[in-house]
């Protein structure tokens, strides 16, 4: 890995923007065929979903949905402990979230006026499950959950079939322990817009959730203001903040365990211990050869590791907080004290026993989160999400009338005199 001393380094603003704006910033092409597709979908409804699924899944599908008897099938071929393992992650995973619901609230101001604000679930939501160079049942976990916490009742989820036309067993199982039954059998840029739009076989939906490839990004966000979406994720990403008495193993794991996800994964270390940053860089490429996935972290830690030697803690903190990582873990003395540091952060991860992968699958946080810098002004997916806020406002008569003027004054000198009328109407032959 590349080691960066910011001492001697005068442009380490410019690489960490390098680093939060891997991908490129040019999706013109991959915008032109995403319009394409959307269009077509509208137009053609389930016979487009039938074409781009052969054409891009190498199978033609009659039947869209996932049948009953496809998920009877999955559940006898997943791994028994599997499910007893996955039936614990829901369990920590509804608890942390059940936390997040808000409240209807009403509030008196004097006793003609009532204020307050109504929360309600959305009524369809849809969840897109990747299907891609892996398998991600945690996500159907991470996507659904807060939805049914926060009230949802409809989910649809949309996952790419393999070339024989299945979902694979272990997303179905997943699904179905959290209790999803409406499942269709495609992906990319068509399914967000059946999702968006509606089809013969697929109602609409509110919102839609869940990680997927650009064709998928850019298709979220072509579809939004006709749908609400969760957020545009980059590539998964992960920065450890540690001092001289970390464990080099550990970090080289931990940066790995999200190197391993894509090309475009960015793994960073920020130090403060030159010493500890030679260990871990070593530790990396030791660590490397023994994984399964040794080519595709191999380009991920060219390009995207690196390792920042910091004089001072303090500096280092102000390192991670200008980039913002989606995973942030702090194995430093006193990790707890040093909390209110953290800035800008997805998920933050305290301590030398509370790696990633726990986050990822367990311990019950969501693992959709913020990306390329993005944590600077927004969250993790959570039960919120999934929630709307209506505004209540009762006045009666008399204390209508206290605020007349006040409210016409404003209204008039806006050059809004309905707006005006509205209020002296109610008033008209009282005076």
């Amino acid at each position: 890995m590349e080691i960066i001393k910011t001492t001697n380094e005068a442009n380490v603003e410019e690489i960490i923007e390098n680093l939060n704006n891997r991908g490129g910033t040019s999706f013109e092409e991959t915008d032109r065929i995403v319009t394409e597709i959307i269009e077509t979908v509208k137009r053609q409804k389930d016979e487009a979903l039938r074409a781009y699924t052969e054409q891009f899944d190498g199978v033609r599908l009659e039947q869209l949905q996932v049948t009953e008897e496809e998920f009877h099938e999955a559940l006898q071929l997943v791994d028994p402990q599997f499910l007893d393992s996955l039936s614990k992650a829901v369990e920590n995973i509804r608890t942390y979230h059940e936390k997040q619901v808000e409240q209807s609230w009403l509030t008196h101001k004097g006793d003609g006026i009532m204020l307050g604000q109504l929360i309600r679930p959305l009524q369809r939501v849809g969840i897109y499950i990747p299907g891609g160079k892996a398998v991600y049942p945690s996500t159907v976990l991470m996507n659904a959950i807060p939805a049914q916490v926060a009230g949802v009742e409809q989910i649809a989820m949309v996952t790419p079939p393999d070339q024989n036309g299945r979902v694979n067993p272990y997303t179905l199982a997943a699904a179905k322990t959290v209790g999803i039954s409406e499942v269709y059998k495609i992906g990319g840029a068509q399914s967000i817009a059946a999702l968006a739009y509606g089809t013969e076989t697929i109602a609409p939906v509110n919102k839609i959730v869940g990680p997927g490839n650009i064709f998928v990004a850019r298709a979220k966000k072509a579809v939004f203001g006709k749908v609400d979406i969760d957020m545009i994720a980059g590539p998964s990403e992960i920065c450890v903040l540690a001092d001289e008495k970390a464990n080099p193993r550990f970090i080289a794991a931990d940066l790995l365990s999200q190197a391993e996800h894509d090309e475009l994964a960015s793994a960073t270390l920020v130090t403060n211990d030159e010493a500890l940053a030679k260990a871990v860089s070593t530790e990396v490429t030791i660590q490397m050869q023994r994984l399964e996935r040794k080519s595709i972290m191999e380009k991920s830690i060219k390009e995207f590791g690196r390792i920042f030697v910091t004089e001072t803690i303090e500096e280092a903190f102000d390192i991670v907080n200008d980039i913002a990582p989606e995973h942030l873990q702090i194995m430093i003395n006193k990790e707890f004290e040093a909390l209110p540091k953290v800035k800008n952060a997805g998920a933050i991860f305290l301590g030398s026993f509370s790696p990633e992968p726990l986050g990822d699958y367990f311990a019950g946080p969501n693992h959709t989160l913020p990306t390329n810098g993005t944590a600077k002004f927004s969250s993790p997916l959570g039960t919120y999400d999934f929630l709307k806020r209506s505004s209540l406002i009762y006045y009666n008569e008399e204390e209508l009338r206290k605020v007349q003027h006040d409210i016409t004054a404003i209204a008039n000198n806006e050059g809004l005199t309905a707006h005006a009328n509205a209020i002296n109407i109610r008033f008209e032959n009282k005076e």
